[in-house]
């Protein structure tokens, strides 16, 4: 696969800025398709998609607690990051690179095996659990 230069990748990249709230930020999870309800005394910032982790080469990967705001993705992308390698310039995807998202779960269901199934394109948001990211109020 032959890189991607920067400038062609630019606008698909997006950009974050760590801020300090004003009191405590959490995400709650629904494992169903309902977006969940923040508890007593917090109020909604944002809703999505409940991301868990991400693998890459070899052994490597990472996440983050299903707690943190960055396990409530706003947009559902099967595979949500690429490889920018700043010093040189290009960006690359990787086919051999998952991520793994929160499945949901029916009530009838909830403490059976996992059934496998195969998801046709564009039927994947029906499986991925969503979430609701609050801040105390």
């Amino acid at each position: 696969m032959m890189p991607v230069a920067d400038t062609a990748i630019r606008q698909y990249i997006s950009r974050c800025v760590v801020c300090e709230a004003p009191t405590n930020v959490l995400a709650v999870h629904s494992q169903s398709l309902n977006i969940p309800e923040c508890p007593n005394g917090w109020a909604g910032l944002w809703i999505g998609y409940s991301f868990v982790m991400h693998t890459a080469a070899g052994g490597e990967g990472g996440g983050q607690a299903l707690s943190s705001p960055g396990s409530c993705l706003e947009d559902f992308r099967a595979t949500p990051f690429i490889e920018c390698n700043g010093a040189k310039g290009t960006c690359h995807y990787f086919a051999n690179k998952l991520s793994f998202w929160l499945a949901t779960v029916s009530d009838r269901d909830q403490f059976a095996g996992p059934v496998p199934e195969t998801l046709k394109a564009g039927s994947l948001r029906t499986r991925v659990s969503r979430c609701k990211v609050c801040i105390k109020s």
